[in-house]
């Protein structure tokens, strides 16, 4: 008799994860907050300590043919930030684990130790220890951050109310359409090795890719104004997927405007070039890591002239109804097309 057999693929990351967390319980006092949001939640007298990980693999999150190793080094400590910045905290220490076949040099590894240090730097972010360890196939990156925030400062996915403002930093699909341009370039390259990239139209959207930023100085921006967001996600796995998550987690509804998502001339521009529709690459392109959040209504009035701020649409009580009103003002369902892990 067969066991039955599963597929990840069925469940998805996040069926997956929920999987895990529904056999996972709490026995300590001070763990706070476990599985689900973007990083764990620990109790440490005044504050919290945050703490997340992540990890990179060669083949599914990184292409060295393209990727060079300070910019995948930088890369991997800002992704993991984002994810304390997503909590509203301050990271300040990381920990890495490396696994490297033996095709990587010496060289090679102080490369990508060059950009773990810059990112740190670039931060104020101690790298505090790690683990190296030989790999069968390719390099593996692991990045573990501890961040800190006061308990009422911390923004859940789970706070979000009725009637309130939905924000975004920045712009996006600017990293979906950078790695559209840096794939079409290798496909190039690899029919004629003689071929020279050509990226100059392209610079934003390739920079997107290559080295993306933590929005932490939105979390400093807001931390002067005296705002807590009451919900935050950063977008990772593109807009719809993350806004379905504070639906979902906050238990309201969403309704986002198209002509208010921002969206850069040059990912416009780059995704009309490989026959795109930009919205649809805003809405599911992932990798972006700005922040997602929503704040209260009396907030407004404070943030209202920010320039890298933008108030994409608003919370209200029907959970079940998650929209997009088009230009035209048809209404669209919100549905999650990003990042699929498996």
């Amino acid at each position: 008799m067969h066991e039955k057999r599963s597929e990840i693929a069925q469940l998805g990351e996040f069926g997956l994860i929920n999987k895990i967390k529904q056999k996972v319980s709490l026995q300590n006092s001070s763990s706070l907050l476990g599985i689900g949001d973007d990083a764990a939640v620990i109790d440490a007298g005044d504050d919290c300590v945050l703490l997340s990980t992540d990890m990179l693999l060669e083949g599914i999150h990184f292409d060295l043919s393209y990727m060079p190793l300070q910019h995948l080094g930088y890369k991997a400590v800002a992704v993991n930030l984002s994810d304390i910045a997503a909590m509203n905290g301050k990271p300040e220490q990381i920990t890495i684990g490396l696994g490297l076949s033996n095709r990587f040099s010496v060289e090679a590894v102080e490369l990508l130790y060059e950009g773990i240090r810059a990112a740190c730097e670039n931060y104020n972010v101690d790298l505090v220890g790690g683990d190296t360890t030989a790999s069968a196939s390719g390099l593996v990156i692991s990045v573990s951050v501890i961040g800190r925030a006061k308990k009422e400062k911390i923004a859940y996915r789970t706070g979000a109310k009725v009637n309130e403002i939905i924000c975004v930093t920045g712009d996006l699909g600017g990293a979906y359409m950078g790695l559209q341009v840096l794939n079409r370039e290798k496909q190039v390259f690899l029919s004629d090795p003689s071929a020279q990239p050509d990226l100059e139209d392209h610079e934003y959207v390739v920079g997107r890719q290559l080295k993306p930023e933590a929005r932490m100085d939105i979390i400093h921006e807001l931390a002067d104004l005296n705002i807590v967001p009451t919900s935050m996600i950063d977008v990772s796995d593109g807009l719809a997927s993350e806004i379905l998550h504070l639906s979902k987690a906050s238990n309201v509804g969403v309704k986002l405007f198209e002509d208010k998502i921002p969206i850069d001339n040059n990912t416009f521009d780059t995704a009309l070039e490989f026959k795109l529709d930009p919205i649809v690459i805003a809405m599911n392109g992932g990798e972006d890591y700005e922040l997602l959040f929503t704040i209260n209504q009396t907030d407004f009035e404070k943030v209202k002239n920010h320039p890298d701020i933008h108030f994409i649409g608003h919370t209200h009580d029907n959970a079940n109804q998650n929209v997009l009103i088009s230009k035209a003002g048809t209404v669209v369902p919100i549905q999650a097309q990003g990042w699929k892990h498996f």
